[in-house]
């Protein structure tokens, strides 16, 4: 394959066949920073059995807004994609949970196949065929990008523009390199997720020094984009939201300034170095290294962004996995780098490579944490039932555990666990879920001292079935599903997910 047009189809099979074999949750903003807002804007969905009109759904309260997306913490730029993906659906008369479901992530996946290409033609064009096709290798055997690159996370559409624009990028030697382009896509990124600037800092600087018009590229390059990326971001404010809103400066005020982010937890400084890089790089760690220490001169910037990317993020208390990702395609440069070295052992490697992320890929894909959205066809049938306008599902697990509206589709009445972060400086703040799980059967029953207001549907994790197993018997609950969810139970998180229905009711 010298030229990448084969590869094209290729790589769109293989990400197609990824996402269908990607049905397990991996963190909330998945759904709750994306699909769920789309739902909420657009209020899609059947419209209720009494006949009523589809634009019923957006003035009814159909969908959640989370805190983020109030407090301005959030672009809509992102979500607006799934909007039209919706709309289109709508149009189409197919706009049924399945497809909505389904159509985003596989639109997603059809970006991560070109960027697979993209960054393949990268290196051809740097290098030669062989490179490029070791580095493509490493970067479809990444257990990680397997995981993760069909989602829809801002993310992963971080790392995606991040390869689009180091295609652009000015290496020396490179004649695929435009200032303005790459300039633009890092703008995007930036667009949809702040953070995006991280990694870019060092090339910025480093492309800097190294070009001999440096106000030419200031006043025709930098300064147009960023007052496009500030203008993009201040259109974007929420559409309750009266006043303009500056995502950059609330995210970073939020994250950095007042470290709310530990709200969420928090790791030690060295976690990305010890635990976060070494994981999602796997077996292609020992490449990584082999390969840094091969690399040419000119790709040393590469290893600097590495490096200073994780060291940057290594300074947040909170820490994720997912933070990280947009350093992935610049560790599989270097790793296809020293695939390509081996020469006699290049086929042991790369077979190697292949089998050591085939059971991760798989098992964190198809198997763990898989019950957060097993449990959602479980309320997809109450849509489709005669009883859809007395249902009342309780979700009873921590906060944002399940996705909401976005994977049912229908005005169902549904509640959650809150868990707003304390915006106000409050000491003694404590939070919905918090407050529940001190003590959940007196949580319940000041909660429901009425029975008239009782929910029909609870879901709850196995682990707190024995504390509140009074309240449901009292209260005349039946368990009708037992849900796996993972191997490794932790804290709130139980192996299974329960859903109990209120017995006097509802007889299906």
């Amino acid at each position: 394959g010298d030229r990448p047009a084969p590869l094209l189809p290729l790589s769109l099979a293989l990400r197609a066949l990824n996402c269908l074999l990607v049905r397990t949750s991996f963190v909330p903003d998945e759904h709750w920073q994306s699909l769920e807002e789309t739902a909420r804007l657009l209020g899609t969905g059947q419209a209720p059995r009494a006949g009523c009109s589809r634009s019923v759904l957006n003035i009814s309260n159909y969908g959640h807004l989370t805190w983020e997306w109030a407090q301005g913490l959030r672009g809509y730029t992102y979500p607006l994609i799934f909007a039209s993906i919706y709309k289109a659906l709508q149009l189409l008369g197919r706009d049924d949970v399945q497809l909505l479901i389904w159509v985003p992530r596989l639109a997603q996946a059809a970006l991560a196949a070109f960027a697979d290409v993209k960054l393949y033609s990268l290196v051809q064009h740097l290098e030669n065929a062989e490179t490029a096709k070791c580095v493509y290798f490493c970067q479809l055997c990444s257990w990680f990008t397997w995981y993760s690159c069909t989602r829809t996370l801002t993310n992963t559409m971080e790392t995606i523009l991040t390869i689009f624009a180091l295609c652009y990028y000015p290496v020396k030697g490179s004649k695929m390199g435009s200032s303005c382009k790459y300039l633009a896509l890092i703008a995007l990124a930036i667009v949809i997720r702040p953070t995006a600037i991280i990694p870019w800092i060092p090339l910025v600087f480093n492309h800097f020094l190294q070009e001999q018009r440096k106000a030419d590229l200031i006043l025709r390059n930098c300064i147009p984009l960023l007052v496009l990326t500030l203008d993009l971001n201040l259109t974007t404010p929420s559409p309750r939201i009266s006043q303009w809103v500056l995502v950059q400066l609330n995210f970073l005020k939020f994250n950095v300034l007042q470290n709310l982010g530990t709200f969420y937890g928090s790791h030690p400084w060295h976690w990305y170095l010890t635990q976060g890089l070494p994981i999602i790089l796997g077996t292609h760690l020992p490449f990584f290294i082999h390969g840094c220490v091969l690399a040419p001169k000119k790709y040393h910037i590469f290893i600097v962004t590495v490096i200073w990317t994780v060291l940057v993020y290594s300074m947040l208390s909170h820490k994720e996995f997912r933070f990280i990702s947009p350093v992935l395609p610049f560790c599989m440069f270097f790793c296809g780098f020293s695939l390509k070295h081996l020469k006699a052992w290049k086929k042991s490697a790369a077979r190697f490579l292949l089998l050591s992320n085939l059971f991760p890929a798989l098992y964190t894909g198809l198997i763990h944490q898989r019950g957060s959205l097993d449990v959602m066809s479980h309320l997809q049938e109450l849509c489709n039932s005669s009883y859809q306008s007395q249902a009342f599902v309780f979700i009873l697990m921590p906060c944002h555990s399940t996705p909401f509206y976005s994977h049912v589709h229908c005005p169902i009445k549904m509640r959650f666990l809150e868990c707003l972060p304390d915006l106000t400086g409050n000491e003694s703040y404590i939070d919905e879920a918090d407050a529940f799980y001190s003590n959940p059967l007196d949580w319940l029953n000041k909660e429901f001292y009425n029975a008239t207001l009782l929910p029909s549907h609870l879901i709850l994790f196995s682990v707190l079935e024995q504390e509140i197993s009074s309240f449901l018997a009292l209260r005349g609950y039946e368990k009708t599903a037992t849900i796996f969810h993972t191997h490794v139970p932790q804290g709130r998180v139980g192996s299974h997910i329960y859903v109990y229905r209120k017995k006097t009711e509802i007889n299906h």
